[in-house]
This record gives C-alpha cells, sequence and structure tokens, in this order.
C-alpha cells in the first residue's frame, strides 16, 4: 500500500471535497491510500510551503504562493507531468485568472481546483423583513449600513484585499510600478471611501474572517447584507446552516461592478514526495472537469473548473450561487506571486486595518504601505 498525506484548510469547503475525491481514488486505485490534516484559514495564508511540503506529498495552497514555492523548488511544475490536453483544458476552462494565477515562470504550479473572490451575501428573509432590498449601488450600501444591518471580514488579510479591491474599482489597480503600492490620488479615495463604511460597521467585524462573518449572518439575525467577503457556496445549499444566504455580484461604484481580489485554491504536488506519480494521477483525478462536476461539488467543495461553474444542476443545488458570482470572478483582479509578496501580504493588512479601525493620516499609511513594499521586494531566494 502506498500512502500519500496532504495538507489542507479547515472549513467543510477545504476538507470535505478533498477526502470524498481521494476516497474515491482509492477505490479506483486500492494500491494508493490518501490521508488529508488540515490548518486554521489564517495559518493557510501564511504558513510557509517549504516547510510543508517537506512533511506532505500534497498541497492545497493560496496562490499568492506560487512565486515562492516554484523559486524555492518547494512544489513541482504540473505542467512538465500532465497530458497538453489537460492542460489546455485546465487553461480553456478557467474561472477568471484563477488558472493564471498558478503560472509562474511559464510553468503551471498547481491545479486551480478551487475559485473564489469576495462577492456579496443577504439574508433576503431579513431585508424583506424589514422592506428592505439588496445594495444595487454603493450609495445604497452606505445607506444601509446606517441602518446597522451590514458586515464585512475586517482581518488584516481581508481588508487588504478589500484595500485592493477599491483601488480597482477607482480605475487603477495596485503594483503597476515597483516605487508605490498605488498613485496617492487613488491610494488616498480608497482609504477614505473605506473608512466611511468602516465607521458604520459593528467593530467586532474587524475580528472575524469570511467564515465567522458568514456563521454570524446565518446564526443569528444581526446581519442581513455584506458587501464583500470571499465567497462559499456551502452557505447557499439547504441544510447546511440554520438559515439561508443568497449571493450576489458586487455594488456599482460610478455606474461599474466593484472589482475584487482573485482567491481560490490550488493542488500541488510536493517535490519532496517519495511517490510522484501517484500523487500527479490524483492531482489529474481530482482537477479534472467531471469530478469537478461531481465528486468534488458535491461534497462541499467549490469548483475551479468553469464548466462546474455554469452546470445547471449545481446551480439549482446553490441557488444559482455560481451563475450570480461568476461575473465577479471573471473581472477579478490577480494580486503579485513575486517571491517576497507574501511578507508585504502578512504585514500590510495590520496597517490598513489600524486605518479603518482608529482613523489617521492617509499619506502616512500609503507611506508605510509603500516602505514595506520596498522592503519586500529585496526579498530573495536564499
Amino acid at each position: 500500500m502506498i500512502k500519500l498525506k496532504g495538507i489542507t484548510w479547515n472549513h467543510t469547503r477545504g476538507l470535505l471535497p478533498m477526502v470524498a475525491t481521494s476516497q474515491r481514488f482509492t477505490e479506483l486505485h486500492p494500491e494508493i491510500e490518501i490521508s488529508w490534516e488540515k490548518r486554521s484559514l489564517q495559518e493557510f495564508a501564511d504558513a510557509s510551503i517549504e516547510d510543508l511540503a517537506k512533511r506532505f506529498d500534497l498541497l492545497v495552497i493560496d496562490h499568492p504562493w506560487t512565486g515562492f514555492g516554484a523559486q524555492t523548488k518547494a512544489i513541482l511544475p504540473l505542467s512538465d507531468y500532465l497530458s497538453s490536453d489537460y492542460i489546455k483544458d485546465q487553461e480553456h476552462n478557467t474561472v477568471g485568472k484563477s488558472y493564471e494565477s498558478y503560472v509562474f515562470h511559464h510553468k503551471l504550479w498547481a491545479l486551480p481546483i478551487d475559485a473564489a473572490t469576495p462577492v456579496a451575501s443577504a439574508r433576503l428573509d431579513l431585508l424583506e423583513k424589514n422592506n428592505l432590498e439588496v445594495p444595487k449601488t454603493y450609495e445604497d450600501l452606505l445607506n444601509l449600513a446606517k441602518k446597522g444591518l451590514v458586515a464585512f471580514a475586517g482581518i488584516p488579510v481581508d481588508v487588504l484585499m478589500s484595500f485592493y479591491m477599491f483601488c480597482c474599482s477607482l480605475g487603477e489597480a495596485p503594483f503597476l510600478t515597483e516605487e508605490k503600492v498605488i498613485s496617492p490620488i487613488t491610494g488616498k479615495k480608497a482609504l477614505l471611501m473605506f473608512r466611511e463604511l468602516a465607521k458604520l460597521i459593528d467593530p467586532i467585524n474587524f475580528n472575524r474572517n469570511p467564515i465567522q462573518v458568514y456563521e454570524a449572518m446565518v446564526n443569528s439575525d444581526e446581519i442581513a447584507y455584506c458587501p464583500f467577503a470571499y465567497g462559499y457556496s456551502n452557505y447557499s445549499r439547504t441544510g447546511y446552516s440554520k438559515n439561508l444566504l443568497h449571493f450576489f455580484d458586487l455594488v456599482s461604484l460610478d455606474e461599474k461592478p466593484m472589482i475584487t481580489s482573485l482567491g481560490g485554491t490550488g493542488l500541488a504536488v510536493s517535490s519532496f514526495s517519495a511517490h510522484i506519480g501517484e500523487a500527479i494521477r490524483y492531482a489529474d483525478f481530482t482537477g479534472s472537469s467531471h469530478t469537478q462536476q461531481n465528486i468534488y461539488t458535491d461534497n462541499g467543495g467549490q469548483p475551479g473548473h468553469l464548466e462546474a461553474w455554469k452546470s445547471d444542476r449545481l446551480n439549482e443545488l446553490t441557488h444559482d450561487y455560481f451563475k450570480n458570482t461568476l461575473p465577479a470572478l471573471q473581472r477579478a483582479f490577480l494580486r503579485p506571486r513575486y517571491y517576497g509578496h507574501m511578507y508585504f501580504q502578512d504585514h500590510a493588512g495590520d496597517i490598513v486595518r489600524n486605518y479603518l479601525m482608529y482613523g489617521g493620516d492617509e499619506d502616512k499609511v500609503l507611506e508605510e504601505m509603500n516602505a514595506l513594499y520596498a522592503e519586500s521586494l529585496k526579498i530573495q531566494t536564499i
């Protein structure tokens, strides 16, 4: 018996589809057994994949780790191992820039098995109870927030992603040059807009990640609407939680839907694995269109294959989660993936969060972020 070990993240969406696909894979290949461990969402964003690759054969990773994983050679370039037809299918059926997010030095370093970006969600029953509608514009959002019915994920990494969202939605993507994160004009306007909304949110949300926001929404009647948090189709499935969430595209700013920061996860194979061939076979199985449309999504997964997002069956299962949010995925901003970017991501969110919670000088906030950005660009592989 060949035994493989995998590491994923601690949520139904992160764990169950990996367990389910591994079980089915073992039934098809009885000589291979795969076990999975899980880590917290924060560890998923922060923990070095080089250390994990030395302990696990299979890794579910966050795409900003792609550059680090490629340059340290901790993970394998899957495009060197999978057939060209398979790789072409993955590229053709990408959800937004999900495929591109795992490409570095013209090679694919993880399969985009899960696609996500911040999207809007609502307790329609609460809105109806208060004779309110789902906001359509940013002004509508502010008006609803003034009624105390709005929340967003406020931990550091999430507010940093939301800062990127405001910048992109104002017409300028971050990191266009190596001198500054964003131009002072756009950056200042983004901070001021974000702070205006943040002042209307219960401060408890600055300690919540997206999962915790959704759990608060479905387990109490205090939050009717979340304007942007990484989407989880689980909460749009009947019976998953006490109350049902419906998911939507973002509100419009200046007559255009807001642009969020791409998330999602990829399945990587450790270069330290003693069973590379078997690990590649499992990755091939899990990322395939058939598995993504069936076993993977049926067991709580949020697929990375476009055919699954377009599936009538899966949309019926999730109250049109995939159909409603796909436009947001298709236009989502792709974060940098250079070697030192995780250093920036790990610290810049604190700067933004402190400003949102306590106010301050926007110019100084941008200066701090630019200094951190400059430091991150100097970090090189050893």
